[in-house]
């Protein structure tokens, strides 16, 4: 009889742990479910996805009246006619772009999109040049001020004398003497957004983009206005038009001719103002050097003696100096210009580092004068070709 009772617990028990066994069997298995049922739920959503039509991109021309609007779908160009609702009637306005579906009905609005290459040319930072650090030309430097700064930063003086402030500038000289470092001080100075960009970013092979980037960066910069478009190395797409037959030429000339309609065309720039820097003005096409367009043509040249002296002292202040002469070092660096200059003290600064010295002495930049001038006259190879 005990031995009977003994069995009957022991099955109790071994039933019982088989219960605990399944259950958690039950549970496992209802969490595997559940990731898999999550799993069924995205692919429904990615499925749904693949499965919607697509939406085209079209830019609003004209409103004609009556909940009718004039389109341009993207791309091909194709140009139709549609009906809005009155609610959305009023949101829209031209210029903007629409989503439209395969029916040509517009879904919903876009706005204004640019190019990605024109946002990234908004300089966010201001750079921390000033013009205290630009040695010698303080005649060019509040030229360019009376130009481009103070029309932004004290208009109500042109207003009181009654004159329209200079639309734009140009800066040209030799490589070095410190174009665009007037660019970024003025980035710093002038408080508005500052937009820079190279001649040759908007030189490009597909027919119409240099001309299509041209008209996005200019309305981008009347949408931020007041601001600034500095261009730099404008020779890239502003050179002299010439007829060689060629589809690059041709197309760098249609960019060029947009920039000129953009810069003073029937178009108002509104309060933008436009900077621009040069090496070769001699190559540059008469119709962007004129007043309108260019009002101040500034040369920025070599440094003299006064303004030699002054940028020595500019890239010196920092360094730790023993015995060194300054002055004496002035005519040695006759001809040469700001960066190269800036090449000297930095080559002096070098040689000390080399020796593991804490100061920089007087022979550090003979030696770094001197390396400099070999590289800025190179022998002149031309009479052996």
């Amino acid at each position: 009889m005990e031995d009977s009772v003994i069995n009957v617990s022991n099955d109790n028990d071994l039933y019982k742990l088989q219960v605990q066994e399944m259950k958690a069997k039950v549970l496992d298995l209802k969490m595997q479910n559940e990731l898999l049922q999550k799993e069924v739920n995205q692919l429904r959503r990615e499925n749904n996805q693949l499965k919607r039509v697509p939406l085209f991109v079209a830019a609003i021309v004209d409103k004609l009246g009556d909940g009718e609007v004039y389109l341009r779908q993207q791309g091909n160009n194709q140009e139709y006619i549609t009906r809005v609702s009155p609610e959305l009637y009023d949101t829209i306005k031209p210029g903007m772009k629409v989503a439209v579906n395969n029916a040509l009905s517009i879904v919903k609005t876009v706005g204004t999109i640019y190019d990605s290459r024109v946002r990234v040319m908004e300089l966010e930072t201001a750079p921390n040049i000033t013009f205290e650090q630009i040695g010698g030309l303080r005649g060019e430097i509040e030229e360019v001020r009376e130009a481009v700064e103070y029309p932004l930063t004290r208009p109500e003086i042109f207003a009181k004398v009654g004159v329209e402030p200079p639309k734009g500038i140009l800066l040209f000289g030799p490589p070095g003497t410190g174009k665009t470092l007037i660019a970024k001080a003025v980035a710093n100075n002038a408080h508005a957004d500052f937009i820079r960009m190279s001649g040759a970013e908007l030189v490009h092979k597909f027919i119409g983009e240099g001309a299509q980037l041209v008209r996005e960066l200019f309305t981008f910069a009347r949408e931020h206005a007041p601001s600034i478009v500095f261009i730099d190395e404008v020779d890239a797409i502003a050179s002299q038009r010439t007829n060689d037959g060629t589809s690059g030429s041709a197309e760098v000339q249609r960019t060029l001719m947009q920039l000129l309609a953009e810069m003073d065309g029937f178009d108002n720039r509104g309060n933008v103002r436009i900077m621009a820097a040069t090496n070769r003005i001699d190559i540059l096409d008469p119709a962007i050097l004129r007043p309108g367009r260019f009002d101040r043509i500034i040369e920025i040249p070599v440094p003299d003696e006064d303004s030699r002296r002054e940028i020595f002292r500019i890239h010196t202040e920092k360094m730790s100096l023993a015995g060194v002469d300054l002055d004496a070092l002035v005519p040695l660096t006759g001809g040469m210009t700001g960066a190269e200059i800036q090449a000297i003290c930095r080559e002096a600064g070098m040689r000390a580092v080399r020796r593991n010295s804490d100061v920089a002495e007087n022979e550090d930049f003979l030696e770094a004068v001197r390396k400099v001038a070999r590289k800025e006259k190179p022998a002149d190879l031309r009479m052996y070709i």
